[in-house]
C-alpha cells in the first residue's frame, strides 16, 4: 500500500476525519436551561446509577438520564455567549 494512501485510511489503526455517527441528540428542553441545575441533577443521576445493580432496570433508568442531562449541558454550554467548552 502507497505511503499517502495509508495515512487517509482507518484501517491499520490510521487518523480518519471525524463524522457523524448513528443519529444527531436529541435535546431534552424539559430539562433546566441552568447549568449549575443540571451538574446537580447529573451528580444525582450518577448516585442512582451507582447503587443500583449493575443490568438493572434502575441501572438502565440511570444511564438513560446520564445521558439526556449530558447532552442538555452541551446544549446550554454551545448557547452560551462565548460558547463553553
Amino acid at each position: 500500500m502507497a505511503k499517502d494512501k495509508q495515512k487517509a485510511s482507518p484501517e491499520g489503526g490510521q487518523h480518519h476525519a471525524s463524522q457523524a455517527h448513528g443519529r444527531p441528540a436529541r435535546i431534552d428542553k424539559s430539562l433546566p436551561p441552568d447549568r449549575e441545575k443540571l451538574l446537580k441533577l447529573h451528580a444525582e443521576a450518577r448516585a442512582r446509577r451507582a447503587a443500583a445493580a449493575l443490568g438493572s432496570e434502575a441501572f438502565r433508568a440511570a444511564v438513560d438520564e446520564l445521558a439526556r442531562i449530558e447532552i442538555r449541558i452541551a446544549d446550554v454550554d454551545r448557547s452560551a455567549t462565548p460558547p463553553r467548552g
